[in-house]
């Protein structure tokens, strides 16, 4: 991990050395204790101690590129081990990950190249190529459309995965059009298995944006005729703001798999943006883009879920909410109070508690819910977060 900790550096030290005062770098930094009631066959109390932080540079290329990069450095303590465990053994199956583990006396620390790119810019058109995020879609917690980069609620502060691949951008006036590629699923495989490409159109006006998108999967393990995705997103800027995302997926081989994920939503300002409200509901079938798969462990196993957040900023400088998490289909749901407040400028202390529920909790009928303590191992938790950005 140091060779490749001094490789980092050295890299940003070259690229402040070519660009000067156009090199910027930036970051955050976040320090989080947390204790959790084990259940499911976890020990009784669980700790965790983290410290993290991720770290972005950028440089000009001429007067039209820009160079952009970024790593994460974790080290870790107590149940956090496993986590940065897990990351590293999933490398060679997912292709998204780049961490390298080591194990000290007392911690297990990685580091992860999370982006590496650059972006041709000019008036009609963008070239970005490289490691990079590559996003679709409008939803603000599920985000099917989305499905380069999965995401979960249960962890919103998590750094969404990054693609190896190119994206083309032209801008017919209000009109925003994409041809994009993406390296396979497994880097390692030289045939080129799960290959996608494909492209998008945007418009966006005084109303709110649509988007229109095709990808295809060239043909892999299980799906010998490739897979087709299609999928649409709507964003409308009213009194309240309203969203709907959907992709459907199709795998030839398999007509009868059922691959639709469809999210719908809302969030609306009160106050004077004191108070804030976000609601948004999920479908998943066993083969959307958001069901669980070895492709995308932190998918969902059922098919209705359901999230709303209230958030109440208290002053200019304290804020507390609320957030629910629910999966409709077996009653199972994570509850979650928290509450941050702004220690001086770029310093943030936040305290969350999470409560993991399902029936067998309160009826003892066994029913496992996808949420529940004996699937999480944990009954509550406890977390604080010191984060500084720079």
């Amino acid at each position: 991990m140091k060779r490749i900790l001094f490789c980092a550096l050295g890299l940003i030290a070259a690229l402040y050395s070519l660009g000067a005062g156009d090199f910027l770098v930036s970051g955050v930094s976040d320090t989080t204790v947390s204790l959790s009631a084990g259940a499911g066959g976890a020990p009784a109390f669980v700790y965790n101690l983290e410290e993290y932080a991720n770290l972005r540079f950028q440089t000009a290329l001429g007067d039209y590129g820009t160079f952009y990069g970024a790593f994460n450095v974790l080290a870790v303590s107590g149940s956090g081990v496993e986590t940065a465990q897990f990351l590293a053994q999933a490398k060679p199956a997912t292709g998204l990950l780049s961490t390298v583990l080591t194990v000290s006396d007392n911690y297990a620390a990685g580091i992860e190249l999370e982006r590496l790119y650059f972006r041709l810019k000019s008036d009609y058109l963008d070239l970005d190529a490289g490691l990079f995020r590559l996003a679709f879609g409008y939803g603000q917690v599920f985000g099917p459309s989305d499905f380069l980069s999965h995401r979960n609620p249960l962890f919103p502060d998590a750094r969404l995965p990054a693609i190896l691949g190119a994206c083309l951008t032209v801008y017919p006036g209000d009109a925003k059009l994409r041809a994009f590629a993406a390296a396979p699923r497994n880097p390692l495989n030289a045939g080129g298995e799960g290959f996608r490409f494909g492209f998008s159109a945007e418009n966006h006006g005084d109303w709110g944006s649509i988007q229109g998108l095709y990808a295809f999967e060239s043909p892999l393990t299980g799906a010998p005729f490739g897979i087709h995705r299609v999928g649409f997103a709507a964003k409308v800027d009213w009194e309240c703001g309203f969203v709907a995302d959907l992709l459907y997926t199709y795998n030839h081989k398999k007509p009868t798999a059922k691959g639709l994920s469809a999210s719908a939503g809302f969030d609306y300002s009160f106050l004077d943006g004191k108070l804030y409200i976000l609601g948004e509901y999920l479908f998943s079938d066993e083969f959307s883009a958001t069901a669980s798969s070895p492709e995308n462990p932190a998918g969902f196993s059922n098919r209705h879920y359901l999230y709303a957040l209230v958030n109440y900023h208290i002053n200019d400088y304290t804020a507390a909410s609320f957030a629910y998490l629910a999966g409709l289909s077996d009653n199972s749901s994570v509850p979650s109070l928290s509450f941050e407040h702004d220690l001086f400028q770029g310093c943030t202390l936040n305290l969350t508690g999470k409560v993991f529920l399902d029936e067998d909790l309160f009826l003892h009928n066994e029913k496992r819910g996808e949420f529940g303590p004996v699937l999480t191992r944990n009954w509550f938790s406890l977390t604080t977060k010191l984060r500084i950005r720079f």
